[in-house]
């Protein structure tokens, strides 16, 4: 299982490559958490390839109620943050039940989000600037999601039933 957590990201660019990104890595749903304006429920309508077709989006404006049924679910919680405690994305392990969190364009992960997640990480940087922009940092990330899940053999084998992927496509197919 492996899922994103859009914390008030905005621009609708970087929603729609955040979309194709998470669809090429075979992501089937994604978590919208706006806490700070009214949830737009129309993602990557222009730009995403079709994206917002293939992806589930979730809706909230509340952490808590995100959050939680993630953590119910298994998931542990990664977010990108720099700090002297954050990690490369390289040093973890990405085959478990992941969800990575991507912060606001310009202030990142809150703290409160920051609060429920069990890892910072960072992406190892050459040059002077300290970040990517976010929906390159998901793509970065999400890529070494699906390398590791490919050499442990997690892509040759449907992970979902049978039943579960007759409905999910005759959904696909209505829309």
């Amino acid at each position: 299982m492996l899922t994103v957590i859009f914390e008030n990201v905005f621009d609708p660019h970087n929603i729609s490559a955040m979309l194709r990104t998470c669809d090429a890595v075979g992501i089937m749903e994604v978590h919208v958490l706006n806490t700070n304006q009214p949830t737009v429920k129309k993602l990557g309508k222009r730009s995403s390839a079709s994206a917002r077709k293939w992806v589930k989006a979730h809706y909230y404006e509340s952490l808590e109620e995100c959050v939680l049924p993630l953590k119910e679910k298994g998931f542990k919680i990664f977010a990108t943050h720099l700090s002297a405690s954050s990690k490369s994305v390289y040093d973890f392990d990405f085959t478990q039940p992941t969800a990575f969190a991507f912060g606001n364009e310009h202030y990142g992960v809150s703290e409160g989000l920051l609060a429920h997640a069990e890892n910072n990480f960072i992406i190892p940087m050459q040059g002077m600037i300290q970040s990517l922009n976010v929906s390159v940092a998901c793509a970065a990330s999400l890529y070494e999601a699906m390398r590791q899940r490919t050499k442990a053999g997690m892509y040759q084998n449907p992970q979902l039933p049978e039943s579960e992927m007759q409905s999910m496509f005759e959904e696909w197919i209505e829309r």
